[in-house]
């Protein structure tokens, strides 16, 4: 029976396991590798064989055909070169095979050294489900593996440090979790926005819900900069929030030494000349994440929105309404959370003067139709919010201060989340905006009042069913920001005035 190192591959954000298992022949000798390598993978061989010779061993000269179990499943990335180095080192007695409680992932240069890989998050906590107890990766993939509890990581520099480990002649100090608090959006505070105390409600509303939302107004007015201060009052992640985001990150390349761990929600801003794979994720094999599930749990900020294409458009109906994402390729399906906040701006027309006092707009009303009918009714549909943000007066921008903090108003959103967590507990809802429209009913008794206009903005509105759930989350929302323990008309009138359509629903 053939003995192998256990080792770990990535299919979406999941890692699962992978026994790399070699066997050496007598004939002309070779190097192979199978079980659905791709080319860096294959190229394995070269940086193995170069390696071996760096650090002094023996390069078995025999027939080597190394397996990538299970052989079903397609293996990529240079993850499995130091388990390959391992496993030959073993197979040809010059080292002691090591315990199956012992599984290593990393890339090898010529010389020896270990350098970092993507996704090891992911693969160190499939590592302990699985039984794994010491986890030997690249030392600069140290402070991601040692996010996982109750697993021991040794990292290296060298694989000689692993190999005088495993031969005990010089131990490897376990690597210690250390996360530090990110400052990136701290600069960033409400306090600094003059005016616009109704877009900062509004905005406070999105965020107590995890409501989508759309800024319109002219160049200038604020729409961006208001935009790029929302993770300042949107409510901390729980611990499970961020090790999730993170595992997303991890996946994509994006983790570095300085943030090991996100601990502030994400706040993703693609260009509008992002392509649809680019926004929805993909790739020559298994398909990446792209920005829908790195906005997971934050801020996805589509600023100038008509100018995106409508195609890649269209890719955000069925995230925004499931909080998920399945690409499908030939190598196979791959489904990424993708629960975040919409956030999108935009001007009233091209030229973005349409209705200035000025009268310097030279858009006509079928050009000015043409440009909002750039976003398609049923994607339009999904936005809950959609605020006028006017120009201010020279006498609101010579005033001194802009008002509330970003502090005082994240404890309101905070509370506000609180009192719908207790509300949904043990239903796995975490916000407003995530309740289900079978639920609605339940959590949303409307008065007579409330009844009686719902009624009127329905008929007079020409509202879709969709449209009438988002206002009744909106209003439980709004409901909830107030401490209030029902429904009231109030609420229904505050969440009515938010859909200040751009066209008719």
């Amino acid at each position: 029976m053939l003995n192998g190192i256990r080792s770990f591959g990535l299919y979406g954000i999941d890692g699962y396991t992978v026994i790399v298992e070699a066997f050496l022949a007598q004939g002309l000798p070779s190097f192979e590798v199978v079980g659905l390598p791709d080319a860096s993978v294959r190229e394995s061989r070269e940086r193995v064989r170069a390696s071996l010779k760096s650090c002094g061993f023996d390069f078995p000269m025999n027939r080597i055909t190394v397996n990538l179990a299970p052989a079903d499943t397609r293996k990529e990335g240079p993850v499995y070169d130091l388990p390959i180095f391992i496993e030959l080192l073993a197979k040809s007695e010059q080292i002691r095979r090591p315990s199956e409680n012992k599984a290593f992932i990393g890339e090898l240069s010529l010389s020896g050294e270990l350098r970092p890989v993507t996704g090891v998050l992911s693969m160190a906590a499939a590592a302990k489900e699985c039984g794994i107890t010491e986890l030997f990766i690249p030392a600069d993939n140290a402070y991601e593996a040692a996010l996982v509890d109750g697993l021991e990581v040794y990292a290296a520099k060298y694989v000689m440090e692993i190999v005088d480990h495993l031969e005990n002649k010089r131990l490897i100090r376990r690597a210690v979790r250390t996360v530090t608090q990110s400052t990136e959006h701290s600069r960033l505070d409400f306090a600094d926005v003059k005016g616009q105390d109704g877009v900062k409600r509004a905005l406070e509303v999105a965020c107590a819900g995890g409501h989508n939302i759309l800024l319109s107004g002219l160049p200038g007015s604020g729409k961006s900069m208001l935009a790029r201060r929302l993770p300042s009052i949107l409510p901390s992640m729980s611990n499970e929030e961020a090790l999730e985001t993170t595992k997303i990150h991890s996946v994509a390349g994006l983790i570095t030494r300085e943030k090991p761990m996100l601990t502030e929600r994400p706040f993703r801003s693609p260009h509008h000349t992002v392509s649809a794979i680019g926004l929805s994720g993909g790739g020559a094999s298994i398909p990446r994440p792209g920005e829908i599930s790195l906005a997971h749990n934050g801020v996805l900020f589509l600023d100038e929105l008509p100018e995106f294409g409508r195609r890649t458009l269209e890719i955000l109906r069925q995230p925004v309404e499931d909080g998920s994402i399945t690409l499908t390729r030939a190598s196979g399906t791959v489904s990424y959370p993708s629960r975040f906040m919409l956030v999108c701006s935009m001007n009233p027309c091209r030229c973005g003067w349409y209705g200035h006092p000025s009268g310097r707009c030279t858009c006509s009303d079928a050009q000015v139709a043409s440009y909002a009918g750039r976003i398609s009714g049923p994607l339009l549909d999904r936005i809950d919010m959609r605020v006028e943000v006017s120009s201010l007066g020279y006498s609101e921008l010579e005033k001194r201060g802009g008002g509330e903090s970003s502090e005082t108003i994240r404890k309101r959103v905070e509370a506000a989340r609180k009192r719908a967590r207790l509300r949904y507990r043990g239903s796995g809802i975490e916000s407003n905006a995530g309740l289900p429209s079978h639920m609605i009913g339940e959590y949303c008794k409307l008065d007579e009042t409330g009844s009686r206009l719902m009624k009127n903005a329905f008929d007079k509105l020409n509202l879709t069913a969709r449209s009438y759930d988002r206002i009744l989350r909106l209003a439980l929302t709004i409901a909830d920001l107030d401490m209030s323990d029902g429904v009231e008309a109030s609420h229904i009138a505050e969440a009515l005035q938010y859909r200040g359509d751009l066209k008719d629903s």
